[in-house]
């Protein structure tokens, strides 16, 4: 998993609220175990007309969104059943972080978990940054992890919530097992001791 400290970015902005996990990732790509490629499923049915083309009505298709690494989505952001795959997705087709004014419990630690970076801001935080994406898809956005920071135009700057452990764990660049694996001398010591 890549180090999250500091992430400078335009953004894709999808202010739709309640958005669930089947609409992020459909569940007949939940068949796979490994993340290669899911990015391509990511919000299929919405990304893709039935004959299998790009819809152009679909914020991801619109040249402006390529290359971007920050979602600010609408309010309750993956929602619905529990599925790793989801973060899988978006990390897959390139975001690091996504902003929004609350995330699904589940999802939000299953992010965490994986490399991408929930930032739950204010309802008028949010607003000045989607109002400033709609109006220029061109506009960065900041994130510097290390303070809890968003900054915006115009000198806009927010701070957010995350928990220790999990802002240890992007700052390091490790997931849970990677935790776990840098006490490995430790555990080594200890076994050697014992008797």
């Amino acid at each position: 998993m890549a180090k999250f400290t500091t992430l400078t970015s335009h953004a894709v902005p999808l202010p739709d609220e309640n958005v669930d996990t089947d609409q992020i990732i459909p569940a007949r790509f939940l068949k796979v175990t490994d993340k290669d490629g899911l990015g391509d499923s990511l919000f299929c049915d919405w990304r893709y007309l039935k004959d299998g083309s790009d819809n152009p009505a679909f914020v991801l298709n619109e040249a402006a969104s390529q290359g971007a690494q920050i979602l600010i989505a609408g309010n309750n952001f993956g929602s619905g059943s529990s599925r790793e795959h989801a973060p899988w997705a978006l990390v897959g087709w390139g975001f690091r972080a996504i902003i929004s004014t609350g995330f699904a419990d589940i999802f939000k630690s299953n992010s965490l978990k994986n490399g991408l970076l929930p930032v739950e801001v204010t309802a008028d935080v949010y607003q000045a940054l989607m109002d400033a994406v709609q109006s220029d898809r061109s506009t960065k956005i900041a994130i510097d992890l290390a303070t809890q920071s968003v900054t915006g135009l115009d000198g806009l700057e927010a701070t957010f919530p995350i928990d220790t452990f999990s802002k240890h764990c992007l700052l390091e660049g490790i997931d849970q097992l990677g935790y776990l694996l840098s006490f490995d001398g430790q555990i080594s010591s200890y076994e050697q001791q014992r008797t």
